[in-house]
């Protein structure tokens, strides 16, 4: 049965997604900053990736006083490309592909520096312009971000790209002259010079003229530094950087902080690399420049930019659609849970249990209740007593995208009810923090039903879409079939009347076509 039903679920996946490339791909970005290699175990929609390295070479740095890459950071971004080429041949990346960014699109001896640079790669390079930069950094964000509203904004060591995004569509972009290095060099290390110019700059950037109210995107290491040292001082429950969300007052006093005091002397600076600490101040002053100038309702980081972008725009139109979040939990259900499919099942059946009942429910809660379901079974490997921390491990550290804190923090509890019943939340009171008290009860009757699902089915395809669980006239009914009958234990019953505990109704069991085997009076 298990193999047909497996059939059967492959057929129903036809036209959900493509067939993935079969070897790696590569990108390598030569930044004003850093040179980074990123490998990704395949071109599909919820990229993986497999190894990623970053050379600190300040390429950018003195490129706006002396117009010339610096000699060093030549030197240095030259060895990080050979070490580069050789690890992509050790990983059988045969699909690499290289870019440059401002630092080498500004200075004279750019054109040298590329070729010499393509020698060392051995690939071609493509000198990317302000506007292109600025296009790709929105379509990474496109790509990781479930249908965002806002301005995109990737600040580099040499510039800062600035363009609209709203779903999947973009706006014009623009590119300033506003990265920190470059910030640091025509400011001449002066707070006050670089707040002047960065003023200036923003003032006359079109695409935050309608951002009043909308998000703002922050690309970039230098912006990903500041929101790791506010997680850290905040004592966040999760390490994730990929969308995490700081209010405009809150970002806008803790730029101001950090313009201010010495980054030595910042608590937690430890947790920023040391060659990014220099720069900390004039991403903090670019960042409040554009809170004043514009107003955002909020800032997201995005862990996903150009590098994101650029493969992104080569999938085919119809895997662009594919939800990455479903996909990546769908990848995760194939390599961990004891039967892929049962997922499936279980998507179906609380879709069912859902439209036969009262509780209503937005597309995000949808798509998270699914996401759920494909993780449910995820940690069944782990001793009994560590499931619900290793399915939390996994969640709150996975390398999912299209999915925000507490997105995350709702499918880890779910799976912990899954585990541990509905009261099982205890020692986890950070988490639960990041959750509103509607999805934080959502998680809970997902993970009741997760645990009726679990005792019928053993985690099993096939068995689920033979019964039927719904919730009506203040009574939660679970039917089975005939020769289900003997399904129907004590143990099945309790885990009901868990359930209709947290919906105030009653619990019954039933034998098709309609006796009642059990019930809760």
């Amino acid at each position: 049965m298990l193999e047909t039903w497996l059939r059967a679920v492959k057929d129903r996946r036809k036209g959900e997604r493509l067939d993935a490339p079969s070897g790696p791909v590569a990108i390598v970005d030569i930044g004003s900053n850093s040179v980074r290699l990123v490998a990704y175990q395949a071109l599909t929609r919820a990229l993986t990736p497999i190894f990623n390295e970053k050379a600190m070479c300040g390429l950018g740095k003195g490129v706006v006083t002396t117009g010339r890459l610096p000699e060093d950071g030549v030197d240095k971004a030259l060895n990080a490309l050979r070490r580069y080429r050789a690890l992509c041949e050790t990983m059988g990346v045969g699909d690499i592909e290289a870019i440059a960014t401002a630092a080498v699109r500004d200075a004279k001896n750019g054109p040298a520096f590329l070729d010499a640079a393509r020698g060392a790669i051995r690939r071609d390079i493509s000198l990317l312009s302000g506007k292109r930069e600025a296009e790709l950094s929105a379509l990474g964000v496109i790509s990781a971000v479930h249908q965002p509203d806002g301005v995109v904004g990737d600040l580099g060591g040499g510039s800062l790209e600035l363009i609209d995004v709203g779903k999947d569509s973009l706006g014009k972009g623009v590119t300033l002259p506003l990265g920190g290095l470059a910030l640091m060099d025509a400011s001449r290390r002066s707070m006050r010079e670089a707040t002047r110019i960065a003023r200036k700059a923003i003032a006359d950037a079109k695409p935050l003229d309608h951002l009043k109210g909308r998000t703002f995107y922050a690309v970039g290491g230098t912006w990903r530094s500041l929101a790791k040292l506010h997680m850290r001082q905040r004592n966040y429950p999760l390490g994730v950087m990929h969308h995490y969300r700081i209010q405009t007052n809150e970002a806008a006093d803790f730029a101001e902080l950090v313009e201010r005091i010495d980054s030595a002397a910042l608590e937690d600076i430890d947790v920023v690399s040391a060659a990014r600490r220099p720069l900390l101040a004039y991403g903090a002053i670019v960042l409040d420049e554009i809170i004043r100038r514009a107003k955002p309702r909020e800032i997201v980081i995005s862990a996903a930019g150009v590098r994101e972008g650029l493969l992104y725009e080569r999938l085919p139109p119809a895997e662009r659609r594919i939800d990455p979040l479903l996909s990546a939990t769908r990848e995760l259900e194939a390599t961990f849970a004891r039967a892929p499919g049962y997922g499936d099942d279980l998507v179906n059946w609380t879709d069912a249990f859902m439209a036969s009942g009262e509780i209503d429910e937005t597309d995000e809660e949808r798509r998270l209740r699914h996401a759920a379901c494909l993780l449910s079974d995820i940690a069944w490997r782990a001793h009994p007593e560590y499931r619900a921390e290793r399915a939390i491990n996994i969640v709150t550290q996975g390398t999912f995208v299209s999915i925000d804190h507490p997105g995350r923090a709702f499918l880890s509890l779910a799976i912990v009810f899954r585990h541990e019943g509905p009261e099982g939340a205890e020692g986890l009171a950070l988490l639960r923090s990041l959750l509103t008290t509607r999805l934080f009860m959502r998680a809970r009757i997902l993970g009741a039903i997760m645990r009726v699902a679990y005792l019928l089915s053993a985690s099993m395809p096939g068995v689920l879409p033979r019964t039927r669980l719904r919730f009506a006239n203040r009574v939660v009914m679970l039917t089975l079939p005939a020769d289900y009958a003997d399904l129907a234990s004590e143990r099945v019953l309790n885990r009901l009347k868990a359930l209709g505990r947290l919906l105030g109704a009653d619990a019954q069991i039933e034998i098709a076509p309609g006796t009642i085997a059990a019930a809760n009076r």
